[in-house]
Formats: C-alpha cells, sequence, structure tokens
C-alpha cells in the first residue's frame, strides 16, 4: 500500500496568513475524482460494493483522510480493466473507525453503514439514524436502495 498515488505525503506546514498562523495539508497527489473512478472501478457490478463506495464518495470526508487510506484502500493495477483499482477493506475500516481512527458520530456512522452494506459488518440502524444528519441519512438511504437494485433519487432538501 505504500507508495500509493493516492496517499499524500502526510506532512503538514504553517503558513501565515492575514496575520494568523493557518496549517496547510498537502493535496493527494491526485484528485479525489481519480480515487473515486479507481474505487467504482473496483466495486463495479457488485451492487452491495458499488452502494458502499457511492456513499463513502458522497460523504467524501473518509476518502479525503490519510489515516483511513491507510487502513482500508489498496491501489493495485487491474490488467483487465487497464488501469488502476482502489479496494476498499470494509472490515478492516469498521474496526479500525471503533478505536484508532477518530471521528464524529455521524461519520463513524456512514462508515458502518458502508462497511455493513459491503462487507457484511452489523450495524445498529437506529444508532445510525439517531447520529446522522439529514443529508448523510438520505445519502445512506439510498446506497441501501442502491444495493437492494433500486436506483433512486433522493431529496435531501425539505419542499424538493
Amino acid at each position: 500500500m505504500s507508495g500509493s498515488p493516492y496517499r499524500s505525503s502526510g506532512r503538514t506546514r504553517r503558513v501565515r496568513r492575514g496575520g494568523a498562523n493557518i496549517r496547510t495539508y498537502p493535496r493527494l497527489t491526485t484528485g479525489i475524482e481519480d480515487l473515486a473512478e479507481a474505487i467504482r472501478a473496483w466495486a463495479k457490478g457488485w451492487l452491495p460494493a458499488e452502494a458502499a463506495t457511492e456513499l463513502l464518495i458522497s460523504h467524501r470526508a473518509w476518502l479525503l483522510r490519510e489515516d483511513f487510506l491507510q487502513v482500508a484502500v489498496e491501489v493495485q493495477w487491474e490488467p483487465s480493466l487497464g488501469r488502476e483499482a482502489a479496494a476498499i477493506d470494509f472490515a478492516a475500516a469498521a474496526e479500525a473507525v471503533q478505536g484508532m481512527l477518530s471521528c464524529s458520530d455521524g461519520e463513524r456512522q456512514v462508515l458502518l453503514v458502508a462497511a455493513s452494506l459491503a462487507g457484511g459488518v452489523p450495524v445498529d440502524l437506529r444508532e445510525a439514524a439517531l447520529c446522522m444528519d439529514a443529508v448523510n441519512a438520505a445519502r445512506a438511504a439510498q446506497a441501501v436502495c442502491h444495493a437492494a437494485g433500486r436506483r433512486v433519487p433522493v431529496v435531501t432538501e425539505a419542499g424538493l
């Protein structure tokens, strides 16, 4: 996993802007869009994996975290696809989010719902529903529908 083009150097630096010190984080060497496409290539053809990856892609936060990428994403060249594919180890991600990956309750539940869809990791849906905001709850509902073979649009704003 080391040497993946989807990982940052992990180093931060401080810069001074407008009289304040601001911590900046190195950018991924390729964009999140490239990582998302590599994950989609890996998941394509298996609805639960597609649904779980789309949930993480739409949430974005996990794919921007170096610690998550180190624990749960492995990038390999796939000759049959003629490109790189990025596999997510959902079981490892679910285990890590219970301990070493610090995050909000909502972020944890998004990851656990994705891990449940793709990897069969048990998840408490009541806890997930209570911890997610409306947008992430809608994304999770859309992912469940996708895994069931029903791709449906989900309204995420009141009145639409």
